[in-house]
């Protein structure tokens, strides 16, 4: 899922929940952050509606099968968290269509790891094929226009190696955390991070 072509650079900006995954219960960790912003279905699927270069509510709604009311709800969330933008299309009356922002933009990888695990696991039969369009090569044998089917692998941007979970380890960095939980009784826990 690359973002749709019209997609128009956006400035970076810190999404407003970023100091919150602090005071988040449980381990600190930028996953349970993450879904405080992702974790509802409606939100993903509106992330791929615009991902696929549906922009306006009717389409997304449409697309997503969300309840109207629930849809506007994560929109505004998701626009509050600095991962969508509204822009106007329309004065009279006042309308408007959501884009992704560079934040928004960075779901691809995750966007495509659940549509490829999907596909693996759960979908008998894919429903969207994801093609690769690499850019203009110098070999006659990359001049396929409708590109191939993607099949794509997480790699290391430090090495260039494929990485595979055996080969993960885990730096906890949080105060009163290891890799077990918190290393301080349960009380006090939360509070010595």
């Amino acid at each position: 899922m690359t973002p749709h072509t019209d997609a128009q650079p956006t400035a970076a900006r810190p999404p407003a929940t970023r100091t919150a995954a602090a005071a988040l219960p449980g381990r600190p960790c930028s996953i349970a952050a993450a879904l405080q912003i992702l974790g509802e279905k409606w939100a993903l699927l509106a992330v791929r509606e615009l991902f696929y270069g549906n922009h306006r509510f009717d389409r997304i709604a449409r697309n997503t099968g969300a309840p109207r009311d629930r849809l506007t709800a994560r929109l505004r969330a998701l626009e509050e968290a600095g991962v969508v933008e509204r822009r106007a299309y329309s004065e009279r009356p006042p309308r408007y269509e959501y884009h992704l922002t560079e934040a928004g933009r960075d779901l691809a990888p995750l966007t495509q790891a659940l549509l490829a695990w999907g596909d693996r696991w759960v979908s008998p039969e894919p429903p969207v094929v994801l093609h690769h369009h690499p850019g203009p090569s110098d070999h006659p044998d990359d001049s396929d226009d409708h590109g191939h089917p993607l099949d794509a692998t997480w790699t290391c941007r430090t090495c260039g190696v494929e990485v595979r979970s055996p080969d993960l380890s885990l730096e906890v960095r949080s105060p009163g955390w290891d890799h077990h939980g918190p290393t301080v009784p349960d009380g006090d826990a939360g509070t010595a991070r």
